[in-house]
């Protein structure tokens, strides 16, 4: 597509500029040439008025000396009377021109070697016609013809090359965004579910772009709901299975009671080894490309409208703060939700109903933290849960809700931390870093995070109750 654009550029720009420059350098030349004997008629014409006054050849000598053009100039007088014909400087035109120009009163030019002569006649006293003859040299006729024509060459070239290299440009501009798409398809092919593609380009190719983005965030949201699918089912069969383990545990001894035993504990560890491996699937879903990217404030004003509904039916008091103004993440739309809902959804969970929540959005230089309080019982190993995001479920918890929330802040570099909360629960803290640099290790507690969950703990826990807040 580059080369093409180029070569009809190339074509049409060649096609103008010789259709310019071939008249106009033909117009050049005929000019220079008329130029030329417009100076010979001048150099005739100042001879013009001594011919008319006398005939007498030192005088005209004289004349056709000052005039500056002796080498080139010369006079023919006719034969008058008992004087003779007289010539004055260097014939070059031939006697029959000569006489011709005479008899016929007019004009002409006559071709002679190396150039041209110009033979003006000229009316004397005595009613006989003289001719000046003016002889113009071809240098004369061609002077600044071949200066111009370099002149016009320089320019269709130099119109030539910029067009092409104008052309090169527009095609990178179109070339760039396709070669980016094929790109993106083929790591897409090859299973790099975060392969994005920048929304850039002609209108054609950044819809495509868009589309294909789209697709892709599709794709991977599918995988995910099958994991989660997967790992979710899992979970639910581990209570009849509990059942049935304390059910086998109580069928005495035999072969068939100890079949039954053998058979739930297989069955167990299978349901253990799905969970797993649905928890430790690569997590390609939170890995950005260039076309990807969401609003944080957007995202999370969304997520709270879901769960405020739930919130006012079970009694809670919930506030959001930080998501007034825009604040873009390097991370998809669907893993930001799945994170939040991940994190409410244990507050909602693992707390008694009426218990307060918080979101709280901060936009640092080189980060953005989301924190998630509530009011609850809290956590009192923040470590061991963590560990149970990464495999060693126990407590009855598979902590796949903390394991998608440590692998999306992981995945851009950030963190997640567990600590207690400022309304006497939890608080977990997401690290999102905004440019995929390792996460810089900070106190839990900075002056502007005191000042915002005070402001939270007043409007949570103070003695006014403000009620559920809604979105703006």
């Amino acid at each position: 597509m580059r080369w093409a654009l180029v070569k009809v550029c190339l074509a049409v720009t060649t096609m103008v500029v010789v259709a310019f420059a071939v008249p106009l350098g033909l117009v050049i030349k005929e000019m220079a040439r008329d130029r030329a004997f417009s100076n010979a008629e001048r150099e005739a014409a100042a001879v013009a008025p001594a011919l008319s006054i006398t005939t007498d050849r030192d005088k005209l000598e004289r004349v056709v000396a000052s005039a500056g053009a002796d080498s080139g100039m010369a006079v023919h007088l006719p034969a008058v009377d008992t004087a003779q014909a007289v010539d004055i400087g260097r014939q070059r035109a031939a006697d029959r021109d000569i006489t011709t120009v005479r008899r016929l009163g007019r004009a002409s030019t006559a071709g002679v070697p190396g150039g041209s002569a110009l033979l003006q006649p000229v009316a004397l006293s005595s009613g006989a016609i003289a001719v000046v003859e003016v002889y113009v040299p071809e240098s004369a006729v061609s002077n600044g013809v071949g200066t111009a024509w370099a002149v016009l060459a320089a320019v269709g070239a130099t119109l030539t090359v910029g067009s092409v290299a104008v052309a090169d440009r527009l095609g990178v501009r179109m070339v760039r965004p396709a070669r980016r798409l094929v790109e993106g398809a083929r790591e897409l092919g090859e299973g790099r579910l975060g392969a994005r593609v920048p929304e850039q380009g002609p209108d054609e190719l950044r819809l495509a772009a868009v589309a294909f983005n789209s697709m892709a965030d599709q794709v991977v949201q599918l995988l995910a709901n099958e994991r989660e699918l997967a790992a979710d089912l899992s979970h639910r069969l581990r209570t009849p299975l509990t059942v049935l383990r304390l059910n086998a545990a109580s069928l005495g001894d035999g072969t068939a009671a100890e079949q039954t035993r053998s058979a739930v504990a297989q069955l167990e560890r299978e349901v253990d080894t799905i969970i797993r491996t649905a928890r430790e699937a690569k997590p390609q879903t939170a890995v950005a490309g260039p076309g990807a990217g969401c609003d944080a404030a957007e995202v999370v004003r969304e997520r709270m409208g879901f769960w405020s509904a739930l919130a006012e039916d079970e009694g809670r008091e919930w506030r959001l703060a930080g998501a007034e103004r825009p604040v873009r993440l390097p991370v998809a739309r669907t893993d930001l939700a799945a994170a939040l809902d991940a994190l409410l959804g244990n507050v909602f969970r693992h707390t008694a109903e009426g218990t307060a929540f918080a979101v709280d959005v901060h936009h640092a230089d080189d980060a953005v933290i989301v924190l998630v309080s509530d009011a609850g019982p809290g956590i009192p190993d923040p470590e061991s849960a963590m560990a149970r995001g990464r495999g060693s479920g126990h407590d009855g918890s598979t902590g796949l809700g903390l394991d998608i929330v440590r692998r999306l802040a992981e995945s851009t570099g950030g963190d997640v931390l567990i600590g207690p909360s400022v309304l006497g629960g939890t608080e977990v803290r997401i690290r999102i870093q905004l440019d995929g640099r390792a996460p810089v290790r900070r106190g839990h507690r900075g002056a502007v995070r005191r000042r915002r969950t005070a402001r939270l703990v007043a409007a949570l826990t103070g003695g006014a109750r403000p009620g559920p807040r809604s979105l703006p």
